[in-house]
């Protein structure tokens, strides 16, 4: 199972913004409200969301199968030797196929080349599809966390980790 990780480019993140609408609602629809799931995006997934968090630190890479690409994920590597796995959502298309784990595998090797020793994520609670996956690959929970994002409206997350070899 072969993924490539290609970085966004900066003419490209209205793109982005348009995908990451396609996939959020997707993997949130049922568990998130439309009212907290388009606030969500604008503050978090929109174009200008995109270039704010960029401008400090992020980076964006489409997830790419045989030159198509099949979903995104944002990361940031932070002090202390974590990098952050900010997001990683794949096309409904692509699920259950084993990219996931393949684009996990990209993401800790770009936390290595980056010199961390460890990945975190967020996942909400009740993504358990996600928490599977992150489980089968070897995240462990070190955490809950709950977050006021504004606008009424609160992140409700297990906070995992995945120590590199």
């Amino acid at each position: 199972m072969t993924v490539v990780l290609r970085e966004v480019k900066d003419e490209e993140l209205g793109e982005l913004a348009a995908l990451s609408a396609k996939l959020w609602r997707a993997a949130y629809g049922e568990l998130l409200g439309e009212k907290q799931i388009a606030y969500m995006l604008d503050k978090f997934q929109s174009e200008k969301a995109f270039r704010g968090q960029i401008s400090s630190g992020y980076r964006y890479y489409y997830i790419t199968a045989n030159g198509t690409v099949i979903g995104y994920t944002g990361v940031c590597p932070r002090e202390g030797g974590e990098f952050f796995l900010s997001k990683l959502y794949l096309d409904p298309s692509a699920q259950g196929k084993g990219y996931g784990q393949a684009g996990l595998s990209a993401v800790a090797d770009l936390a290595k080349k980056a010199g961390c020793d460890r990945v975190t994520l967020t996942v909400n609670k009740g993504n358990e599809r996600a928490i599977r996956a992150y489980r089968r690959f070897g995240f462990t929970l070190t955490r809950e966390e709950k977050t006021d994002i504004g606008g009424g409206f609160f992140m409700d997350d297990f906070v995992m980790e995945y120590r590199l070899a």
